[in-house]
């Protein structure tokens, strides 16, 4: 609800204070950021296509499909790099909560896309179509 309230105000040329997220904590801090309008606003995230209000609020709504395995390699490699996570911890909450949630709830909300792009966002050709039509939405404004 706070994400779509925020992406209407965005939309309208209103500043938001967007929370911050804590991922030792695995919640939101009590700090926020100052986010301002912009012709362009990407909106980032596992679960956007979920809500139907969000999507509606969307221009272009874009899927970045990566193989499970460069999934969790990243995950591994940030987990542990940048959080201080141990393997075992990344692995087994990988197994236990992350794939089955994303079989179960991300990898079917692709189908509210309007753009795919394979290859985790390596796909250069699909990735040039993308920024042109992102170019072609700030020129229409």
């Amino acid at each position: 609800d706070l994400m779509v309230r925020h992406l209407k105000a965005l939309k309208a040329g209103v500043p938001i204070q967007c929370p911050v997220y804590s991922y030792t904590d695995h919640n939101r801090t009590d700090q926020t950021i100052e986010i301002r309008p912009t012709s362009v606003v990407i909106v980032e995230g596992l679960l956007i296509f979920q809500n139907p209000e969000l999507r509606d609020l969307m221009d272009i709504k874009v899927y970045v499909d990566t193989d499970a395995d460069i999934r969790l390699a990243r995950r591994i490699l940030r987990d542990v790099c940048e959080r201080g996570r141990t393997m075992q911890s990344v692995i087994s909450q990988y197994t236990t909560t992350v794939k089955p949630m994303h079989e179960e709830f991300v990898e079917p909300s692709k189908k509210y896309a309007d753009v795919i792009i394979p290859e985790g966002g390596f796909n250069s050709v699909a990735v040039a179509m993308l920024i042109q039509n992102i170019r072609s939405l700030i020129e229409g404004k």
